[in-house]
């Protein structure tokens, strides 16, 4: 099971297929192939060894997709940064995770220079800059750029690794490395897994289209990029997320399949741009990183019938999907496991509940991390008799699809009650001036929490806080779900999977405002 085998053997016999397009650079198989065979060398000859871990820390662009399977080729171990992490975040990540060569965006030159006295492992030209055309400066001495680091290196194949199943692929970080790190390792055997059990499940074939917008450092960017790569499709990557630029790139090439986050959903529906005629070669629309709010799902369907599919998952590898011919008959649900994985619902004293009763989803699948990198102490609590537990909090119905009721972190305990916060946020999105929502808890001296809403209002919309408060507390299910105040933002802030960072908006929480 060695990933690394796949590109070649596209390239050997189907050459001459578009392959990527990344930017304005377009790549058949045999030339990205020969590509990535440059970058593994270079690595070997860097002093890389089998096993021995490298950083990327880059926006999507060539550079970062190649990283991927240069690795694959290589048997080295990639480690995929956030762009978006601080000095300290990052010089955590990469002691951590024992990278010895890092390859990041000329933009993150200085932060290396910042850091590099606190990242004794990685040697003092093993910085790699990526659109650095050779004018280093003096304060980045030591810095080679990526076009001399690859320059005379050999386009054919890299001497064999000798990948076994258990061989570590990479290590991908969850968010907020700065306090206690969780590395998680994915093996080739893993990936593999990704490869065979996506592409069945979105079906994806040789022929497919595959736009990719969202960072492909997150891992639920693996759900088309792997499956793409085991078919030898087509996978136009976009730099960054533009609503506009998606619904016309869906026209251009014909796009048959993207993944996208409730934001990048909302935006396309919200877009100018948007008409469904325009995203008919769509097979699949699928969402992911959070439940997209029902109104979504409902246009969808309405507009786009029979497209959308909706991932719920874990990094750590639980996962279910809402197929597009069950998202009609199972709105609301997250679906139901992929072939050869399980789920179950756990009560607190670990006996399995009955449908429709809520508790922690557990799961199994050949998708699931071996562990947390050099953790064990945290793999122990995650994977209890085989079992990973994610923390979430869903029910099952009688069919065994899965409904999700919210994060186990996220609910708010008002008065001794359990409230969750995705059912109030259901009814918040029904305003008609609000484009998202969020909902979490305050503390509060007399409830211990209490719900708080945030909103991000729709162009030209506006709505008073009093006004918007007054009209979710008159439709809510309960009075324990009433919200005590709400915050408008221009935009929710989030990380680079694009998720709502719920967290941040507690700790800057002050009653009566917007953001």
């Amino acid at each position: 099971m060695n990933i690394g085998s796949l590109l070649p053997r596209h390239a050997r016999y189907r050459g001459n297929h578009t392959a990527l397009v990344a930017g304005d650079q377009r790549l058949t198989y045999r030339e990205l192939n020969a590509y990535v065979n440059r970058y593994a060398n270079a690595l070997l000859n860097a002093g890389l060894e089998k096993g021995d871990k490298f950083a990327t820390v880059m926006p999507n662009c060539l550079e970062l997709m190649a990283s991927y399977w240069a690795a694959a080729k290589s048997g080295t171990v990639i480690v995929p940064a956030s762009p978006l992490l601080q000095d300290a975040g990052l010089a955590t990540l990469l002691n951590d995770s024992d990278t010895k060569l890092v390859i990041g965006h000329v933009s993150f030159a200085d932060t290396f220079e910042r850091i590099r006295k606190d990242l004794p492992a990685v040697a003092e030209d093993r910085y790699i800059l990526v659109g650095d055309q050779g004018g280093a400066g003096d304060s980045r001495a030591g810095f080679r750029s990526f076009e001399a680091f690859v320059a005379d290196q050999s386009e054919g194949e890299p001497p064999d690794p000798r990948i076994v199943d258990e061989d570590m692929f990479n290590i991908m970080y969850s968010s907020g490395t700065t306090g206690q790190p969780k590395g998680i390792v994915h093996n080739h055997y893993v990936r593999s897994m990704y490869c065979m059990i996506f592409a069945e499940t979105f079906r994806i074939i040789p022929e497919s289209v595959v736009l990719h917008s969202g960072s492909i450092v997150f891992n639920g960017s693996m759900v088309d990029l792997m499956p793409w790569m085991f078919v030898g499709g087509t996978y136009i990557l976009h730099e960054a997320f533009n609503a506009e630029r998606v619904i016309e790139a869906i026209v251009a090439e014909k796009v048959t399949h993207t993944v996208m986050v409730p934001a990048q959903i909302i935006a396309v529906l919200n877009s100018p741009a948007f008409h469904p005629s325009k995203l008919e070669s769509l097979e699949m629309l699928q969402n992911i990183g959070a439940p997209l709010a029902l109104p979504y799902k409902e246009k969808l369907n309405d507009l786009l019938p029979g497209r959308f599919y909706e991932l719920y998952g874990l990094t750590e590898g639980l996962m279910t999907v809402l197929d597009k011919h069950d998202s009609m008959r199972k709105v609301g649900s997250v679906g139901c496991p992929p072939p050869f994985m399980d789920i179950k619902i756990l009560r607190e004293d670990g006996s399995e509940a009955a449908p429709g009763e809520v508790g922690e989803i557990c799961g199994q699948s050949p998708c699931m991390m071996p562990g947390y990198y050099k953790r064990p102490d945290l793999t122990e609590k995650a994977i209890i008799d085989g079992w990973l537990h994610s923390g979430d909090l869903g029910y099952m119905d009688e069919e065994g699809y899965l409904f999700l009721v919210d994060r186990m972190k996220d609910m708010i305990i008002s008065g001794g009650v359990n409230v969750y916060p995705k059912d109030i946020e259901e009814v918040v999105i029904q305003h008609p001036a609000v484009q998202e929502s969020a909902v979490f808890g305050a503390p509060d001296d007399k409830w211990g929490e209490i719900p708080i809403a945030a909103v991000v209002l729709g162009k030209d919309q506006s709505v008073a806080v009093e006004e918007l408060v007054a009209w979710t507390n008159q439709r809510v299910g309960a009075k324990f779900q009433r919200i005590h105040d709400a915050v408008i933002y221009d935009e929710f802030p989030r990380n680079v999977a694009g998720k709502t960072l719920k967290r941040e908006m507690r700790d800057a929480y002050k009653p009566g405002g917007s953001r």
